[in-house]
C-alpha cells in the first residue's frame, strides 16, 4: 500500500480546553498522539496546512487545501476538519481533484475531552480511504457518505444521508 496523506486544518478535532477561562482553543494538533495510541501501522505522511475553527474557513483557505491536494505525491488523502463545513470543503475538492481519494474526519468532541469520537473516526477515515475508488467522501462515526449525499444533522449531532447537492 502506498503512503496516505494526512492534512490538519484544525476544527473541534484539535481543540484544546483552557481550564482557567473554560474556552477551547488550538495548540498542536492531537493527531500524532493520536495515530501512536490507535497503534497505527500505515505509511502516512502528516502536514498541517491550518489551525481554525471551520465556521472562520474562507474560500481562500480552501483553495489553499485544494492546492495541496492536487499536488500532493499521494493518491490517498484524509483530511481532519471540522464539522460545521465539511461538505462545502468536500465540495471544493470534488470539483477540483478528479484522480485521488479524499476522505474528510472530524470529531463532535474535542479529542483532549475523553470521549471524542476523533480516534474512531481517525480509524475509520483511513479505512475508507485505502478501499474507496477516486472521489471525495465525508467519514463520521463509521459511515462514510458520498460528498454530495451527506449533510450534518444539528439536532443530532451526526451525519446522514442527503439528497444529492
Amino acid at each position: 500500500m502506498e503512503p496516505i496523506r494526512i492534512f490538519i486544518t484544525g476544527g473541534t478535532f484539535d481543540k484544546a480546553y483552557n481550564e482557567l477561562t473554560g474556552k477551547l482553543f488550538f495548540k498542536d494538533s492531537h493527531l500524532p498522539e493520536m495515530l501512536k495510541l490507535g497503534r497505527c501501522n500505515l505509511d502516512v505522511q502528516v502536514r498541517t496546512l491550518m489551525m481554525i475553527d471551520s465556521l472562520h474557513m474562507t474560500g481562500d483557505d480552501r483553495q489553499s487545501i485544494l492546492q495541496q491536494c492536487r499536488s500532493a505525491p499521494e493518491s490517498h488523502i484524509v483530511i481532519t476538519h471540522g464539522t460545521d463545513t465539511m461538505v462545502e470543503t468536500a465540495g471544493v475538492l470534488a470539483r477540483g481533484v478528479a484522480d485521488k481519494t479524499i476522505v474528510l474526519t472530524g470529531a463532535m468532541i474535542p479529542y483532549k475531552f475523553g470521549s471524542s469520537d476523533g480516534l474512531f473516526n481517525l480509524g475509520s477515515a483511513l479505512a475508507f480511504a485505502q478501499t474507496l475508488p477516486p472521489g471525495v467522501y465525508v467519514a463520521m462515526n463509521g459511515r462514510c457518505f458520498a460528498w454530495n449525499r451527506v449533510r450534518k444533522n444539528r439536532k443530532t449531532g451526526m451525519f446522514e444521508e442527503a439528497e444529492c447537492g
